[in-house]
């Protein structure tokens, strides 16, 4: 066992009560996000179990089977910080502000003996950096899986299926098509389709900014997909300069039924499901019937 590892076994409470000042001391620190007694939690493990992988002699490879539980914690610490919102900076600071407690240790402990006090703060210091890489590649993955998760619902819920009437869906789509949402919303909708039977598929393109070459190209894939399930589809939305863009691209839609707006899609399923809507004058309420 190192001197190093001998000392952080002989005031590991001292050590902790040290970080735990330099990161409570810390003005950007979240309490919001950590409550003190749960930081003080995680200290605690962290520091036993790099006191248990250095008192095994070794102290700069923490790619060694002793290291894991530690890199496992740090990892899981990291994760669970980047999920709850913390900045890399503050994440980063929890390894770092562990470095200097250790070292404000060692150079107490080692008062006088100038070159081991040096020799022991770099050990020390190249271990923790490394340990500081590993927390900032799990931040990093971490953060990433939030990203990706929240882009999953965010396309989730810009591409709702609404069932307006019996056999009649609409899809608002709003914001830009790509690849990944045009499947997104063609699997949507053929599974709304086979849950309720439907054999009407309104499309409103209004919230989309703009129709190039491979907007209309998704387009058409959706209807070709919802035409394969025996449903009918109708594109509404079709602006002025929307219709000017496919005129001018040269797509053709002739054989697709196309709406200016949602209400004149929606009447237009109607009547292609012989359903009459009648205005009630005594009353001012709608009817509708087959």
């Amino acid at each position: 066992m190192n001197k190093t590892a001998q000392i952080i076994q002989k005031k590991k409470k001292t050590i902790l009560e040290n970080w735990m000042s330099n990161q409570l001391s810390d003005q950007a620190l979240r309490d919001d996000l950590i409550s003190n007694e749960d930081l003080h939690k995680q200290s605690e493990e962290l520091l036993n179990g790099l006191a248990r992988a250095m008192a095994t002699g070794n102290v700069d490879n923490i790619y060694a089977a002793e290291y894991e539980p530690v890199t496992e914690i740090i990892s899981d610490i990291s994760v669970t910080r980047a999920r709850q919102g913390f900045s890399p900076r503050e994440t980063g600071l929890y390894v770092l502000s562990l470095k200097q407690a250790i070292a404000d240790t060692l150079e107490q402990e080692l008062a006088g003996q100038h070159e081991q006090l040096y020799k022991e703060v770099t050990l020390v210091s190249r271990l923790l950096d490394s340990l500081s890489v590993i927390t900032f590649e799990t931040f990093i993955k971490g953060r990433e899986e939030v990203i990706l998760r929240q882009s999953d619902e965010i396309s989730e819920i810009s591409t709702p299926v609404i069932k307006v009437w019996d056999g009649i869906l609409a899809l608002p789509i709003i914001g830009t098509l790509d690849s990944a949402r045009t499947q997104v919303v063609m699997e949507n909708l053929l599974q709304e389709i086979v849950n309720t039977g439907s054999n009407i598929a309104i499309l409103d393109i209004s919230g989309v900014p703009a129709v190039d070459s491979l907007v209309a190209q998704h387009l058409m894939k959706t209807v070709s997909a919802t035409r394969l399930m025996g449903a009918e589809c109708i594109i509404s939305g079709i602006r002025a300069e929307i219709a000017q863009t496919i005129v001018h691209l040269g797509i053709d839609l002739s054989n697709i039924k196309t709406k200016a707006s949602l209400a004149s899609a929606l009447q237009l399923a109607f009547s292609m499901n012989k359903i009459e809507v009648k205005s009630n004058a005594r009353n001012a309420n709608f009817g509708l019937r087959r």
